[in-house]
């Protein structure tokens, strides 16, 4: 993977060299560890949305993504019925892609039974590699390990490379390729 040195002199993953919203996220917040089931529930949801799409169309529309899905309140989302999905359908602020919405309804539903099991922080956290993947993977043993855990626990839209885009955004590992900045020391 490359690195770019951006206007402001600073050498970045090649995907943040330009100012704005997806460096902002870059430098502030991929990689970085989250606190708590709505911050995990929150990176899982968009990890999901952003599947064949821009991770910037993703960044644009994760304020409304907040919003219409109850500050990723498991408890809140799970109690939606098909009338909010069809508000959803029909809210142009999101990806309006219909699978995707009833997975997020599934996966709240599945958050709050994993709670007696000692909650998805626990278990997400749980597949972190003991060794960093290199820096061109999109997938690992460990995302195959833990896309296959969260379907067994009744998750949908998880699979190996949502998985591992959902560890770096986590910083199970540093996501950063080697030169960048946020790249932590070896």
């Amino acid at each position: 993977m490359d690195t770019v040195t951006g206007e402001d002199g600073i050498t970045r993953c090649a995907w943040a060299g330009a100012p704005g919203p997806m460096r902002d996220y870059h430098d502030d917040e991929w990689g970085h560890p989250v606190v708590g089931e709505s911050a995990y529930f929150e990176r899982m949801t968009l990890e999901a949305f952003q599947s064949g799409l821009s991770w910037a169309t993703i960044l644009a529309k994760r304020p409304a993504f907040s919003e219409v899905f109850a500050g990723f309140d498991a408890d809140a989302v799970a109690d939606f019925d098909e009338t909010d999905v069809e508000r959803l359908m029909g809210d142009a602020r999101i990806v309006r892609n219909r699978s995707k919405i009833e997975a997020t309804l599934q996966n709240a539903r599945a958050i709050i039974a994993l709670r007696d099991d000692g909650g998805l922080e626990r278990l997400i956290l749980g597949f972190a590699p003991s060794t960093p993947p290199p820096a061109d993977a999109t997938t690992s043993t460990e995302s195959v390990a833990m896309a296959k855990d969260l379907k067994r626990r009744g998750f949908a839209f998880v699979g190996p490379t949502t998985a591992f885009a959902l560890m770096q955004a986590l910083g199970l590992f540093d996501p950063h390729v080697p030169g960048c900045h946020r790249r932590k020391p070896d």
